[in-house]
Order: structure tokens, then sequence, then C-alpha cells
């Protein structure tokens, strides 16, 4: 892989004293779905969350390892977190729009940033939403109560409020688990769009998800990665036995 997007270097986490990642190291493509699966416990939402530093509170921790975005050392004594919250996005299971209406929770992010041309936050708007595909569903109600939405359009939400700061980088953490299967189909092809112009990490609810999805699949296992490749061969021809028999539905 040439220029990756993100360069995780030999990361290992502690939580209270409890190894949480163990020595991990991947790249990550730039405008590409890369895929974190496997077993819960396997360290996936760890190693998603400190790519957003939203673990820096955390008491009882300790990180040893890197983390770059664009060469840059995101954990750097340099580094401001500010700012690589508006290059890092992320959505969360549990789709929790804000109070106010579905315009509201799309321009909160860029008026925070100093935006205030009403013609700047209009189409700021419609860019979000009809990159997280849902423009055509709400497009004559944009003043309606955001909490008014769906389960499925929530979360497509969720994902316009993270677009609106026009991220390099968004993260997912099990963005479908609550979700229809015909929700679940609009955001995964709302993904396979978006990741024509931003570089995506998720934490899929289901292997047959995963194997939708991957462009790259990284398969973790009690916080050790345990495989990563292309989407097409890890699923097909993984190489570990362990990745072979969690694909199969031999265990987890």
């Amino acid at each position: 892989m040439t220029d990756p997007k993100i360069q995780i270097e030999n990361v290992s986490y502690e939580y209270e004293g409890a190894r949480a990642l163990r020595n991990i190291t991947l790249d990550i493509a730039p405008q590409r779905i890369t895929v974190f699966f496997g077993p819960a416990g396997g360290g996936k939402t760890t190693l998603l969350r400190l790519i957003n530093r939203l673990n820096d509170l955390a008491e009882g921790t300790k990180m040893t390892g890197r983390i770059r975005l664009d060469g840059q050392d995101i954990y750097a004594s340099s580094a401001d977190v500010t700012t690589l919250r508006r290059k890092v996005g992320m959505v969360f299971a549990l789709p929790l729009p804000l109070p106010g209406t579905i315009r509201e929770n799309v321009i909160y992010g860029p008026k925070l940033a100093g935006v205030r041309a009403a013609r700047q936050l209009d189409e700021i708007v419609e860019r979000s939403l009809r990159q997280a595909a849902l423009w055509d569903e709400v497009h004559e109600r944009l003043d309606a109560p955001a909490n008014a939405l769906s389960g499925g359009q929530q979360q497509r939400l969720c994902i316009a409020r993270s677009l609106a700061l026009e991220p390099q980088v968004l993260l997912l953490d099990e963005p479908t688990s609550g979700l229809d299967p015909l929700s679940t189909n609009k955001v995964e092809t709302a993904l396979q769009e978006m990741k024509k112009n931003y570089t995506i990490i998720i934490i899929p609810h289901s292997v047959q998800q995963a194997a939708r999805l991957a462009d790259y699949a990284a398969f973790f296992l009690q916080g050790e990665l345990i495989e990563y490749r292309a989407g097409r061969e890890i699923f097909t021809t993984p190489r570990d036995q362990r990745t072979e028999d969690y694909v199969t539905g031999r265990f987890g």
C-alpha cells in the first residue's frame, strides 16, 4: 500500500492493567473502506477510539506505539485534538440526534467552527444530507424535529452531521446494528458512495456485512491483529485458521 492515510505502528493499550491491544501494526488506505471485525472483546472499538483520541481522559490507561494521520503523529505534544476531530469524524452504534431540527443537527458543527452565512450553511445541509443518502427523504421538512425521524434516518442524519465538517476520515462503530435490513442497505449504499471522498473505517455488525463492505479487512481476536488483507481475499481464502473458523461460523 502506497501513501497510507493512517499508519498504526506497534500500538498496545492497557486499561486498569488489562491488555486491550497488543502490538497492532497496519496501514489504512485512503478512500477505501477498511473493516475491523472479530468477536466482542477483540479490541476493535478500542482501536477506533484511539484513532479519534476519545480515550484521552480515561483513567488507568496506558498506550504505547504511534498512530499517524498523513504522516503526523496524532499523539505528539504539538497535536491539536480539536483539529484532529474535525479531520476524523466518528459515528456510534446508537443514533443520537441533537435536540432540535434536522437542519440544526447538520449545521451544529459548522456554526461552532464559525460559519455564519446562511447560503453557505444551506449548501452544507444539502451536501451532507445527499452524501448520507437522506436528502431525498427529508429535504421538504428540514425544520421538523430530528427525533421524529425513523431509526435508520436518524443514523444517516448522524453520518450527515459528521460529514458537515468535511472530515478526511470517518469512523463507524456498528452503525447499523439496530437497523432493519432496508435501512441497513441504505447506509451501506451511502458508504460505498462516500468512500470516493473519504477514508472509512467501520466495525460491522456481522461477518456478512463485513464481506459486503470491505476493500480491506482486519480480523481481531483477544486484542491481537490476526490477519489483515484485501476484503475479497480474507473472506474467501483466509490464511490463518482462526480467521477461517470465525468467517465460517465455527466460533464467535
